[in-house]
């Protein structure tokens, strides 16, 4: 993923504690329940998913679920020793994707769940790999994020929510003028750079899917001579970043992190903040009436090129590996139950990925429903290469003074060189891969 979050200790505590629990118990059960186990690696949410497994061992009596929230470096390891869990949520990035491309897990295309699932949410789950014939994860939460504003301070100088670039700099040149920094920015965390600064600037400027997938084309042909490259598709877009952070943010940007900006921005230091809706309770324990929205950071002067950024913050799988795939499906089905999908992506903040499931109804993120529901949304560029490519170091060089030609030209070469090395993906459907 890609994006990061701010844990508590206690949740950490908490975690290693049912990790040790999980591990424990998993495959045997004192009331002769099938005992499986159960990954979950959203660290703040298992407050949550704790209580859901309960309400599901209590709801019958063949299946017990354990829940496992060591994280996702001892599920790999897991895999490689042939004991991997039962069913798995994890974050969908390249490190779970390995398990996709590989044909590590089992075809869910035939559960409810599957059929429930948005269709056009495919394109950007296959975007990390995909194993023939088979539909190997399906989204179980999809988070957005975009620019936060701050409502009162919009009013208060009359502005509208800018859907051009032209208006956003005029929205920009006006705080100025008024005295407020439009955005409260924090390069010190480098991923807040990446996450915020580099995708949305990408995302609001070209199609991220199609870029990718050319991308993946030219291998390692990518350089200055073809026909896709960071370097030539990337450069208006990061010139047109570096012109908002090099005249629009606060002047002790670089020395300011995830903290400092969700303090800052609760005390109104700033118009707008580029976050993610996870800054959102943070931001409440400051100021909790502070009236929040958000939009999409408009990159070009057709509105109709606006779209919010998403990753795929948790998706569902079974691996081939288990030995109790039918009571894994059983939970999953679970699972995607209506109230019970819902009810989480509604403690998230998320957007539920089923077809028929409500829109969020939190106002600071209705801003973005309208594009989340016309398929105007695009994954961050930030998690959609390898983590050997360091984006989040190269992004935060840039805001911080480094030649964008020069690092972008870096991207380049790393990816060719990535591309080189790696073995040509299978088209065929293993039955097993561990």
């Amino acid at each position: 993923m890609s994006v990061k979050y701010t844990t508590a200790v206690r949740w950490a505590a908490g975690a290693a504690v049912f990790a040790l629990v999980g591990t424990a118990l998993a495959g045997c059960s004192t009331d002769g329940r099938e005992t499986i186990r159960f990954t979950f690696s959203k660290r703040e949410a298992i407050p949550f998913m704790t209580d859901l497994v309960a309400e599901y061992n209590a709801s019958q009596g063949d299946v017990r679920v354990e829940i496992d929230t060591s994280g996702v470096d001892v599920v790999s390891a897991s895999f490689v020793r042939g004991n991997p869990p039962d069913i798995m949520l994890a974050n969908y990035n390249y490190e779970i994707a390995r398990f996709v491309q590989r044909c590590a897990l089992t075809d869910l295309s035939g559960t409810d769940a599957a059929a429930s699932t948005r269709d056009d949410l495919q394109s950007l789950m296959d975007q990390y790999g995909s194993c023939a014939g088979r539909t190997s994860a399906l989204p179980y939460s999809v988070m957005a994020a975009s620019v936060i504003y701050n409502k009162d301070i919009f009013a208060e100088h009359s502005l509208d929510v800018p859907e051009t670039w032209s208006e956003l700099l005029a929205v920009c040149d006006e705080l100025q003028a008024a005295g407020v920094t439009p955005f409260y920015a924090t390069f010190k965390d480098d991923w807040t750079v990446g996450q915020g600064w580099y995708d949305y600037s990408v995302g609001g400027s070209l199609d991220v899917l199609e870029f990718f997938d050319d991308l993946a084309a030219e291998g390692a042909d990518v350089g200055p001579d073809s026909d896709v490259s960071f370097q030539k598709d990337f450069a208006e877009p990061m010139d047109r970043m570096l012109q908002l952070t090099g005249s629009y943010v606060n002047e002790d940007a670089a020395s300011r992190g995830y903290g400092d900006g969700n303090l800052a921005f609760a005390n109104g230091e700033a118009a707008m903040y580029l976050q993610g809706p996870w800054a959102f309770s943070e931001i409440a324990k400051t100021a909790p009436d502070l009236e929040l929205g958000t939009f999409p950071l408009p990159m070009t002067d057709d509105p109709d090129d606006l779209a919010v950024r998403v990753n795929m913050d948790l998706a569902a799988m079974i691996p081939e590996g288990s030995t109790h795939q039918d009571a894994a499906r059983d939970f999953l089905e679970y699972l995607y139950l209506p109230e019970n999908i819902e009810a989480y992506n509604a403690s998230q903040l998320g957007f539920t990925p089923t077809k028929d499931a409500e829109a969020p109804d939190d106002p600071r993120i209705a801003g973005m429903i309208p594009f989340y529901d016309a398929g105007q949304v695009y994954q961050g560029p930030s998690v959609l290469v390898p983590k050997t490519i360091p984006v989040f170091n190269y992004t935060q060089a840039m805001v911080l003074g480094g030649d964008p030609n020069a690092l972008l030209a870096t991207m380049d070469a790393d990816w060719a060189r990535l591309a080189f090395r790696a073995p040509a993906p299978s088209t065929e459907t293993k039955e097993s891969e561990g």
